[in-house]
């Protein structure tokens, strides 16, 4: 019986994704495009983002850079907005941490814009502390019930 002629499965070219190592060059808007932040994502390849001229839009994640670029809350991204419906976009470029900086030297992005550092490739993964944390806070303190009291 003969192997499997391939390299591996879908998760084969997670190894290669190293965090930033090359510098590449920053793309800068052009006029029917925009700055903007990630707020929520959605699913499916949609997210919920804050442009900088005030508007908040629904993206859809462009085909070359799903599942291969990684999108995350807080990121900064180039929204290609559309000519027919002003409130949707398309995602065309992630910027990474030092591109944000630099875009904010630059005057191009509003100073609040936070920058969000991310995890490189392979580091993370089964740490307990993963940052979704959800926590509750008790809104009725009265109704808190002590076990020695009954």
């Amino acid at each position: 019986m003969a192997g499997k002629a391939g390299k591996g499965g879908k998760n084969r070219r997670r190894g290669k994704n190293d965090a930033f190592g090359d510098k590449r060059e920053l793309i800068l808007k052009e006029p029917c495009q925009e700055y903007a932040q990630v707020l929520k994502m959605l699913g499916n390849g949609r997210l919920e983002a804050q442009c900088v001229d005030g508007a908040k839009r629904l993206c859809h994640i462009r085909g070359k850079m799903r599942k291969k670029v990684w999108i995350n809350a807080g990121d900064v991204v180039l929204v290609s907005l559309r000519e027919y419906q002003d409130e949707k976009g398309d995602i065309i470029h992630k910027y990474n941490p030092d591109e944000v900086r630099t875009l904010k030297q630059m005057r191009e992005i509003p100073e609040a814009f936070r920058v969000v550092e991310t995890i490189g490739a392979g580091e993370g993964y089964g740490s307990d502390d993963d940052g979704d944390d959800i926590g509750f806070e008790n809104q009725d303190d009265q109704d808190v019930i002590d076990i020695e009291d009954l």
